[in-house]
């Protein structure tokens, strides 16, 4: 047997034992080290970067890695076997999955704004914010000689006579816990509970002066990142917020790929743990620490999460997702609970999943739909979430129909080989002077940040000037040189954006052809899933009202560049509006208001369904859509204008 060392930054060695020409990632996974993968080991991405510090390993060379690096032992993992002890350096670079977790107060007045105004358009449609969780004291009688009662048919006979026309009962974790609180307290006890039509059900028991707020959780698991809410269930406040890289990334950057690593021998278990342990539970326990509340006082939790997050999330085969005719386990259910998932909450708080529509449909986008109020509108707008997939509903009042794309990782950094999710470092806005080349940048973080990456906001604004100011032609190739343009031995051109002494990182900050070409496939799927669905209804661009944008790819994208590379309608700026992370304002609705809930599965049930991999034409839409901004000139005339139509 050989031995293998991970060296990680900030944590412990790691040591696991490997048989000869075992392959270093797979090793990796096993030894539970995090080694970013969004291609799931094809060779492809170039993002599994090791470091041979010792010993020996049997690994061709790759494009992803220069002479240079290759002679300073730089290697990926996907393609390393082990034949000698070794001993690698795993680099904690931006784009690990599970870099910076960031865990804060909701500080940020736009996204107060976002919420604020979320709540108030849906309160105006009639959905008041009113749930079914309650708290309230009860004073029992002390047992005695002459008063025999137990202790649960006490509590159930107390509370059933403060709300006669409802059934209490009592789960196992709270009569576990009984006899001591009931005693430590004198039988003055703070009870919370939840109505749920002719029941009341008893979640928790603690002495009376407890003042600890119901708390709950709202999710949104995307297949790159994760985000969530610590709320006080009763006041509506958001007590912490919470934001990290879905821990399943490195079985895979789409979900395809996760579907298929669920397939194999304890993938499912493998995938589930890595959502549930690996990413929820310490993202969980983070925000609970800062907020000052024990984990076991958060009594609900809303997930929006697309088809394919939920099958996992809840360990049920996903397989059928994939293959024709695409059929789920579920669109909806209400059999979850916290406990079922090895979740760090109190284990009686039900699960609630947003409900889906499609095979790729998922909850985040009825979530979003209702954040979106396109449902409560007259005018015809479009509602676009831009993630590792693309989702599109189009509609109004009365009626609404979707569909969705594959448009990869890149809006969230993936598959982009200086590419980062829209956190501490990422450069979210940029311009290049056209004479010079030079770039000017907007960073997230703190004044004196220095750039790690490009998030997707970014690499939006990146293409847009370089094709702007003729640096790459409609195939988004390199047609200009200068200091900032560099060719590889092969003739591929490459723009830096931040040489490594200017960036905080072990190398250049580099936007390549190839990453180009990979985020030009994402715009081209996401604009040709638009003229496909509108298409289907015999629409056309000109009769959209408005479009509503979202997605965590950054602080707000420029619309005029998103337009100008291609990537929406040509259609007035002022149209458009930016409205954030919509799924996790549709699950913090839900979390909120039980009438919202019902709005949702409502939403759910009459939305038509477009299969695009079904839809004639979709295919020859999408090549179409594959250059700057599109080979059919006539859909951008402001392109052609302000851009100058590069060839």
């Amino acid at each position: 047997m050989l031995k293998v060392t991970f060296k990680q930054q900030g944590s412990d060695d790691v040591e696991i034992f490997a048989s000869a020409h075992e392959n270093l990632l797979a090793l990796a996974r096993k030894a539970n080290v995090a080694i970013d993968a969004p291609c799931s080991g094809n060779a492809s991405c170039g993002k599994c970067r090791v470091k041979l510090v010792s010993g020996e390993l049997h690994s061709p060379k790759s494009r992803h890695i220069t002479d240079e690096e290759y002679a300073a032992g730089w290697r990926l993992a996907c393609i390393s076997e082990v034949v000698a002890d070794v001993v690698i350096e795993v680099p904690d670079i931006a784009s690990a999955y599970k870099s910076r977790m960031k865990v804060a107060d909701l500080s940020s007045k736009a996204e107060i704004e976002i919420f604020e105004k979320i709540q108030k358009e849906i309160e105006a449609a009639g959905i008041p914010f009113k749930n079914s969780y309650l708290s309230f004291t009860v004073r029992l009688d002390v047992p005695s000689l002459d008063n025999t009662m137990p202790d649960n048919e006490r509590l159930l006979r107390a509370v059933g006579a403060l709300y006669p026309d409802l059934r209490p009962n009592m789960s196992f974790a709270v009569l576990q816990k009984l006899p001591d609180v009931l005693r430590e307290a004198d039988f003055v006890v703070r009870c919370i509970v939840r109505r749920t039509h002719h029941c009341l059900e008893l979640l928790d028991i603690c002495p009376a002066t407890d003042t600890t707020p119901l708390c709950g959780l709202a999710v949104d698991i995307g297949t790159t990142t994760v985000s969530a809410l610590l709320v006080d269930l009763q006041s509506g406040a958001i007590l912490a917020k919470a934001s990290a890289g879905n821990g399943q990334i490195r079985y895979g950057a789409d979900v395809i790929n996760r579907i298929v690593e669920s397939s194999k021998e304890g993938g499912r278990e493998r995938l589930q743990k890595a959502i549930v342990e690996e990413t929820l539970n310490p993202m969980f326990r983070n925000m609970c620490a800062h907020a000052k509340v024990q984990p076991e006082r958060v009594y609900c939790a809303v997930f929006a999460s697309n088809s394919t997050m939920n099958h996992l999330l809840v360990g049920v085969n996903a397989n059928p997702l994939r293959m024709e005719p695409y059929i789920p386990a579920f669109f909806e259910t209400d059999a979850v609970h916290a406990r079922d998932l090895r979740l760090c909450i109190n284990p009686d708080a039900p699960v609630v999943i947003a409900p889906n529509i499609g095979s790729y449909v998922g909850g985040d986008i009825t979530a979003g739909t209702l954040a979106s109020m396109i449902w409560h509108k007259p005018e015809m707008s479009v509602f676009i979430d831009l993630g590792t997939n693309g989702e599109i509903v189009f509609g109004n009042s009365d009626f609404l129909m979707s569909c969705a794309c594959s448009a990869g990782p890149a809006f969230e950094g993936g598959d982009i080989s200086c590419g980062m999710r829209a956190t501490d470092g990422a450069i979210e806005a940029c311009t290049i002077d056209p004479q010079t080349m030079e770039p000017s940048f907007e960073i997230i973080g703190e004044p004196g940040q220095k750039p790690v990456g490009l998030c997707g906001s970014g690499i939006i604004d990146v293409i847009s000037e370089l094709y702007k100011h003729g640096i790459i032609n409609a195939k988004g190739l390199f047609v200009r040189e200068g200091k900032r343009v560099k060719r590889d031995g092969f003739g591929s051109g490459s723009y830096v954006l931040a040489f490594k002494e200017e960036a905080d990182s072990v190398k250049d900050i580099v936007l390549t052809e190839a990453d180009i070409d990979n985020f030009v496939r994402a715009k081209g799927a996401i604009f040709s899933a638009i003229n496909t669905l509108l298409s289907s209804l015999d629409f056309d661009v000109s009769m959209v009202e408005k479009v509503y944008v979202a997605g965590g790819i950054g602080s707000g994208i420029n619309m005029k560049n998103a337009i100008g590379i291609g990537m929406f309608p040509d259609v007035e700026v002022e149209k458009y509006e930016y409205i954030g992370n919509s799924s996790l304002c549709g699950a913090y609705a839900m979390l909120l208001s039980d009438a919202a809930r019902e709005k949702v599965l409502e939403l759910a049930h009459s939305m038509t369904y477009l299969e695009l991999s079904t839809t004639p034409g979709y295919m020859d839409a999408f090549v179409a859509a594959c250059f700057i901004p599109h080979t059919d000139a006539s859909l951008f005339p402001s392109v052609v204008q302000d851009f100058g139509g590069q060839e």
